[in-house]
């Protein structure tokens, strides 16, 4: 089969891939619809993902597709069924499973290959993370999947609630997702971020006030004097330690930030601790996902909520994937872009 294979930084090539005979309690997935994510920007950027992946192996994690093939004692699958699966499952065992923090499992298990023809599943994901869509249910809204069940969890962890006045700074696919749920929450929504484009879609998503921050490097600035604030929660999707700093500027007291965006390893901030006590301040990360936070990001996309339509705006055949991901990391402001696989 043809599958985009990751082999450095900066480093991959479309190939032949002999695909791999399946094994107990396995799946195969015939891929309908892979979409690019800035999580795999980084990783082709770097080279590879510590936890993630390892080269040289084939990319890609967001997906949805066809069972076409069942392995050995798989009983409640079958060939034809329209699925989609989660980039990670966990253990069910470790201390954090037990305490209902899945997203943090000592050993979770990931899984990569979505730029290919097809997809092995392995055992413990078909048992946690597969799930079946529903007969209307577009393959390119189900890839959504794995994406907005992170902003699940970080809605989750960020307690937003109806009347709310939320923030979100930056308006990539995840900031829009924030701004999509937090709106169907009842929240009062800002969104600070730059791209016409972008910013275009936080306006159709329900944002009531959108502040473009160009080029210029300051966030907190031209947020303040936007009027918008002050705000109860505050979101950082953009994974930089400026920003960071930034968001704990623009909350209220007594009010939240989620410092949801990662920062590139061995980072440091500095934040006023005068201001994080005096404040009563509430600081905290969220990380990926769990599986109920998948079944629950489902339920979003197939009530409509979360619509490829707000998020795809590009697609591009499998064979010039590697020219798509030179052209990201040279800059390219798409949200995301469909992988269509030539068969």
């Amino acid at each position: 089969m043809r599958a985009a294979v990751l082999h450095g930084k900066e480093d991959v090539r479309v190939e032949d891939v002999t695909p791999a005979s399946l094994r107990a309690g396995e799946v195969r997935i015939a891929i309908r619809a892979a979409l690019t994510c800035g999580t795999d920007l980084k990783v082709f950027k770097r080279g590879y993902h510590a936890k993630m992946i390892v080269p040289p192996a084939v990319f890609g994690h967001e997906l949805a597709g066809e069972i076409c093939e069942v392995g050995p004692e798989v009983e409640d699958w079958q060939t034809g069924e329209r699925v989609v699966v989660a980039n990670s499952a966990p253990c069910g065992n470790c201390f954090f499973c037990q305490h209902h923090q899945e997203n943090l499992c000592d050993d979770l298990l990931f899984l990569n290959g979505a730029y290919a023809e097809s997809i092995v599943v392995p055992a413990r994901l078909v048992q946690k993370n597969l799930l079946r869509l529903k007969p209307e249910t577009e393959f390119r809204d189900a890839a959504l999947v794995e994406p907005l069940a992170c902003v699940v969890q970080g809605v989750a962890d960020a307690r937003l609630d109806k009347g709310q006045r939320v923030l979100v700074i930056g308006a990539g696919p995840i900031g829009l997702m924030f701004v999509a749920l937090a709106r169907e929450l009842g929240c009062e929504v800002s969104v600070a971020g730059r791209g016409e484009v972008r910013l275009r879609t936080a306006r159709r998503l329900g944002a009531a006030t959108v502040i473009d921050l160009g080029g210029q490097n300051e966030i907190a600035e031209p947020v303040l004097t936007a009027g918008a604030g002050p705000f109860d929660v505050v979101i950082e999707a953009v994974g930089k330690p400026e920003v960071w700093e930034a968001a704990v500027q623009l909350v209220r007291k007594g009010g939240l930030v989620n410092f949801f965006g990662g920062c590139p390893s061995g980072t440091r901030v500095s934040l006023d601790t005068g201001l994080i006590h005096y404040a009563s301040l509430t600081l905290l990360g969220s990380f990926h996902h769990t599986p109920r936070a998948i079944r629950r990001a489902l339920e979003w996309i197939e009530a409509g909520v979360i619509r490829a339509d707000d998020f795809v705006d590009g697609e591009c055949p499998l064979s010039r994937l590697p020219e798509l991901f030179r052209t990201m990391a040279a800059g390219n402001r798409a949200v995301k872009t469909l992988i269509r696989v030539e068969r």
